[in-house]
Order: structure tokens, then C-alpha cells, then sequence
């Protein structure tokens, strides 16, 4: 049996990029796909480590061989999951994790149905306005665009498996790993990687 596979999607503010942080230090065998990007690499980044960084001709030949789980251009930059390595990581048994907008959230349905996705919601949009604001570069005009932006967003939550909401951030992270570790508790799941054990426990034994 393969792995599971997880998608968390989440508006612009939302505090998603906290959470799974905060959630890969507390969850075992739980691994976050690296993404494939057209952009220039940063200082402190590391290919591999925070991405696979490419020109944009090999991103879109990977394109056109259906290379990519989901893909997006993100100002003029081209971002993608690759297919292989993420079903290379399932086969292996691996939970993986993708954390990415709800569009790719959509392409990723469409090739893995059996998928597991969590949309985080804000507690209220004052709260949302109230991060937008606070990260302290950009205007007011944009912080409003944006938070339209994010309220358009937010209307996707009907497409997902899972809702949790971030108002408390502790209580957000704790009821993200019930999630995943509800499912990994599942029938087919424990049957699975319990086999022998649970064989042996339904196995008469013999009281000689």
C-alpha cells in the first residue's frame, strides 16, 4: 500500500505556512514535496533543500510531458510539484504533504482523488485584514486588494475534505495532525501496516 497523500490550502494570511511547519516537528514520516521553480535563487537558499530551482525552458518541456502534479505562473515565475518524485515517495510509503493555493489543490484531485484536503480558514475577515497589515510592506490599497482577493479564495472551501479554522493557533495545530493521524488510522490503513500483528492476534492458539 502507498503512502498518504495530503493537500493543505489556505488564503493569503491565513497562517498556513506556520502551521505546517509547526506541524512537520511534531508528525513522524510526514514529508513536504519540494517545488520546482523558474525564479533566481535567493541568498540562504539551497537547490534541493527549499527548491528545485530550473530555467524555464526545462519547466515548461516538463510541462508538455505532464511532469507536474500542479503548476502555476506567479509573477512572470513559473512554480510546480513534480509527479514523479511525489508518486516515487508514496510508493515507498511515505505520507507526503503539499502545501499549495487551491488551484493546484484542484489539478492535484483530478490526478489523485483519493487525496486528503484541509482548507484553513481565518476566524473572521477583521482577523485576516489584521495579518495582511501587520507583515508592514505594503499599502493600504493593497492589503484591501488582497484581502478581496482572499475572500474570493475562501468561497473554495466547499471543495475540501477537511475545514479548520485558526483562531487559536495551538488548537488550529492540534486539530491538523488529528487529521492526519485519523487517517492513518483507518481500516485499510492499519490493516496494512499491522498485518502480521493483527494475524497473530486472530490466530486461535493452542494451549498446549
Amino acid at each position: 500500500m502507498s503512502g498518504l497523500l495530503f493537500v493543505v490550502s489556505a488564503a493569503s494570511g491565513t497562517g498556513k505556512t506556520s502551521l505546517v511547519k509547526a506541524l512537520l516537528e511534531r508528525v513522524s514520516n510526514l514529508h513536504v514535496s519540494v517545488s520546482h521553480t523558474t525564479r533566481g535563487q535567493r541568498p540562504g537558499e539551497l537547490h534541493g533543500v527549499h527548491y528545485h530551482f530550473t530555467s524555464k525552458e526545462e519547466f515548461l518541456a516538463q510541462v508538455s510531458e505532464g511532469g507536474f502534479i500542479e503548476y502555476a505562473e506567479v509573477f512572470g515565475n513559473y512554480y510546480g510539484t513534480s509527479q514523479a518524485t511525489v508518486r516515487e515517495q508514496l510508493a515507498k510509503g511515505h505520507d507526503v504533504l503539499l502545501e499549495i493555493d487551491w488551484q493546484g489543490a484542484q489539478q492535484v484531485r483530478k490526478l489523485f482523488p483519493e487525496s486528503k484536503q484541509i482548507f484553513i480558514l481565518p476566524p473572521t475577515q477583521f482577523d485576516l485584514r489584521q495579518r495582511l497589515s501587520n507583515r508592514g510592506t505594503d499599502s493600504v490599497e493593497v492589503i484591501e486588494h488582497r484581502l478581496s482577493c482572499a475572500v474570493e479564495d475562501m468561497q473554495q472551501y466547499v471543495n475540501f475534505d477537511f475545514i479548520i479554522i485558526n483562531d487559536d493557533f495551538n488548537k488550529a495545530l492540534h486539530d491538523l495532525e488529528s487529521v492526519i493521524n485519523a487517517n492513518r488510522l483507518t481500516l485499510a490503513q492499519q490493516a496494512h501496516r499491522h498485518k502480521d500483528l493483527i494475524q497473530k492476534l486472530i490466530t486461535p492458539q493452542s494451549q498446549d
